[in-house]
């Protein structure tokens, strides 16, 4: 059971082509966002559709494939972990974010 503590798996789509940092330490690192879409209707029976958006970042070989295969519009399955963080904005207020930290990635949908 401890493989299921703080696992995510999402299947959605890219809203924009990934952001590929390459440090100076030789490492490699990807961010992007994907889109989950959920339907439902509500208590009037009106069919409601619900989006997420997610952020998600990838390191080494995973980043790797990520800017080889991933592509605005691309279908995704990801597996991976939780991870929140906290930085300063531009007016040094405090935020939060909470991303998934990607291990897995399996390409879906038609190949072009």
């Amino acid at each position: 059971m401890n493989t299921l503590r703080n696992s995510v798996q999402l299947i959605g789509n890219l809203g924009n082509d990934p952001e590929i940092i390459k440090l100076e330490s030789g490492k490699i690192l990807a961010k992007f966002s994907i889109a989950t879409n959920e339907s439902y209707k509500d208590h009037s029976g009106n069919l409601v559709k619900d989006t997420q958006w997610h952020n998600v970042i990838a390191w080494g070989k995973t980043a790797e494939i990520v800017e080889k295969y991933l592509t605005k519009g691309k279908e995704v399955a990801i597996q991976g972990k939780l991870s929140t963080r906290s930085y300063l904005d531009k007016e040094g207020v405090k935020r939060y974010t909470t991303e998934i930290n990607c291990n897995e990635l399996l390409l879906l949908g038609k190949a072009n």
